[in-house]
C-alpha cells in the first residue's frame, strides 16, 4: 500500500516535464516562422525593383534618383542587401520611410496602439456576440432561434468588412446621427490628450488618466462603429464554431449519462458540455486574431482610424516598401506570439494537446 504514493509522483513529473517541453518547442518555433515571413516579405517587396525607384521614380531626375539609390545601397547585389537587412533587424533597426523620412520604429510605436485598441475592442464584440448567440443556437437547435442565428452568422462572415462599415456609417451616422463616422476622437478630446505628460496612445486609457468623463464618452462613441464592423466579421465564425462544438459535446455519452441522472438542461450546458467545447474555439481564436489584424486595414481605412492598417494603406499607395516591410513584420510577430499563447492555453485546458 505504501508504494502507491511513489507510483503517482513519476506520472505528475512526466506531465509537468511534457508541458514544459511543449511550451519551449512552441516558443522556439516562433523564430523560424518570423524568419520565413521576413524573407518572403523582403524578396516580394523587391520583385518589381528597388524601393526608391518605386516610391520616388516620378519625382526625381534620373541623376538624383541614381544618387539616392547608391546612397541607400540598393544598387548592390540582392543577397548583400538581404544580409544587411537581417543584421539591422537583429539590432532593432527597421529602416527609414522613403516618403516622409521617419524611422519605421517611430511609425510602429505611434500608430500601433490604435490598432491594438481597435483589435481588442473588436475581439470583445466578437466574443460577446459569438459565444452568446452560439450557445443560444446550440440550446435551441433546429428551432426558429437557431435558424435566425445561423443566418445572422452567415451574413456577418460573408459581408465584406468595408461594406459593413459603410452600412453602419450610413445608418448610425447619417440617417440616425447617433455616432461619429470617422476618427478616434473629436478635436476637443485630441487637445485634452495634449495635456498628458506620458500618453499611452490607447485613447481609452488616456481618457481615464485625464479623469474627464466627457472625453471617455467621446472616445467610446468613436470606437463603437469600427469595433462592430470588425468584431461582427469574427463573431460570425465564433457563432458557428460554438454552436457546432457545443452540440457535439451536448450529445456525447457522458452528457447523456448525466441527463439520465436527472441533471437539468441548463446545468448540462454550462457544466458538462461547455468546457470540452472550448478547445477548438480557443485554437481557432488565434487564427481569427490574425484575420482581424488583416481586416483592420480595411476597417481603419473606412473609418479613418489612424492605426497601423490605415498607415499600411497609405504607404502602399505611396509604394513606400520600407514602411510596408516594417508594418508587415510587426503584424507577423504579433500573430506568431498570439498563436503561441493560444497553444499554451489549449495545452493547459486539455493535456492531450501537449503530445
Amino acid at each position: 500500500m505504501k508504494a502507491k504514493p511513489s507510483e503517482t509522483k513519476p506520472k505528475k513529473n512526466r506531465i509537468s516535464s511534457g508541458f514544459f517541453k511543449f511550451v519551449v518547442v512552441r516558443f522556439l518555433l516562433i523564430i523560424p516562422t518570423i524568419f520565413i515571413l521576413v524573407t518572403i516579405v523582403f524578396f516580394v517587396m523587391r520583385a518589381t525593383g528597388d524601393p526608391i525607384t518605386a516610391a520616388l521614380g516620378g519625382r526625381l531626375t534620373p541623376e538624383e534618383l541614381q544618387a539616392r539609390i547608391h546612397q541607400a545601397g540598393y544598387d548592390r547585389p540582392l543577397i548583400v542587401q538581404y544580409a544587411e537587412y537581417l543584421g539591422d533587424l537583429l539590432h532593432g533597426d527597421l529602416g527609414t520611410t522613403l516618403t516622409d523620412n521617419q524611422p519605421v520604429t517611430t511609425i510602429l510605436t505611434r500608430y500601433g496602439a490604435a490598432t491594438f485598441e481597435l483589435a481588442l475592442l473588436a475581439l470583445i464584440v466578437a466574443l460577446i456576440v459569438g459565444i452568446g448567440l452560439g450557445r443560444i443556437a446550440a440550446r435551441r437547435r433546429d428551432h426558429a432561434p437557431d435558424a435566425a442565428i445561423r443566418t445572422f452568422a452567415i451574413l456577418c462572415y460573408a459581408t465584406p468588412v468595408f461594406f459593413l462599415g459603410l452600412l453602419l456609417k450610413l445608418i448610425f451616422s447619417i440617417w440616425l446621427d447617433w455616432l461619429p463616422s470617422s476618427g478616434r476622437s473629436s478635436l476637443a478630446s485630441e487637445m485634452q490628450f495634449g495635456r498628458l505628460v506620458s500618453p499611452t496612445g490607447f485613447y481609452i486609457i488616456d481618457a481615464l488618466q485625464l479623469g474627464e468623463p466627457a472625453v471617455l464618452l467621446d472616445v467610446l462613441q468613436h470606437a463603437i462603429l469600427p469595433a462592430l464592423a470588425l468584431g461582427l466579421l469574427t463573431a460570425g465564425v465564433f457563432i458557428r464554431l460554438v454552436r457546432t462544438n457545443v452540440i457535439s459535446t451536448y450529445t456525447s455519452g457522458y452528457v447523456e449519462a448525466a441527463r439520465s441522472r436527472g441533471v437539468s438542461e441548463k446545468r448540462l450546458l454550462s457544466k458538462h458540455a461547455w468546457k470540452p467545447a472550448l478547445i477548438p474555439i480557443i485554437t481557432v481564436m488565434g487564427m481569427q486574431i490574425a484575420l482581424m489584424l488583416a481586416g483592420a486595414v480595411l476597417t481603419e481605412t473606412t473609418f479613418e482610424w489612424k492605426g497601423l492598417g490605415f498607415m499600411l494603406s497609405t504607404y502602399l499607395k505611396a509604394r513606400d516598401f520600407v514602411a510596408v516591410q516594417g508594418i508587415v513584420i510587426l503584424i507577423a510577430i504579433i500573430v506568431s506570439v498570439v498563436n503561441f499563447i493560444v497553444d499554451v492555453i489549449s495545452a493547459l485546458i486539455d493535456p492531450r494537446v501537449r503530445y
